[in-house]
């Protein structure tokens, strides 16, 4: 899939096209929701035509759509949690029930599902979006430490929750 590199300005319908499924693969990653990952760079972009000169002025357009879509999800799931506390307050939580995902990388989304956010947030910048600690850190405002605390325990809980992930980390360390 061809990148968008950095200083092609470009229009936001090739950066769309050049961008588009590999912004929503991390979103989904990130959400573990189809729907709202599509929701959430559909309005990234909706944000990049709002602008007077659109990304001709972003040296890496994938990385500003990336930071929007991002801070999208991070802004809906504080809402989202706000109102849960106000309209849940006093009423029992009904459980919903959720089509069963594809047999396709659904332990891994399950896994990521159980995640803290913030836990969740520097796997998939890191592992998803390929993004060096470094950039998660400026992403996401916290120090290089944290990022790499964060990792670490990510990926120590994401080895309880998978099965023989462990036992192909250690064939893989021989």
């Amino acid at each position: 899939m061809p990148t968008v590199s950095p200083g092609i300005g470009g229009t936001v319908e090739e950066v769309y096209h050049a961008c588009y499924r590999r912004l929503v693969a991390q979103i989904y990653a990130f959400t573990t929701d189809l729907t709202e990952a599509q929701d959430v760079v559909q309005e990234a972009f909706a944000r990049a035509l709002a602008r007077p000169r659109g990304l001709a002025d972003v040296d890496n357009p994938e990385a500003w759509l990336r930071t929007v879509a991002v801070n999208i999800v991070r802004r809906r799931w504080r809402r989202r949690k706000l109102l849960d506390t106000i309209l849940l307050r006093d009423r029992p939580v009904a459980r919903t029930v959720e089509a069963a995902p594809g047999p396709e990388r659904a332990d891994l989304r399950d896994a990521l599902a159980t995640l803290p956010p913030h836990f969740r947030e520097v796997v998939v910048l890191h592992y998803y979006a390929d993004l060096p600690i470094d950039e998660v850190a400026a992403l996401l405002g916290v120090p290089t430490g944290t990022v790499k605390s964060r990792l670490s325990r990510a990926r120590t809980a994401l080895a309880g929750r998978l099965d023989g992930y462990r036992t192909e980390v250690t064939r893989a360390r021989s």
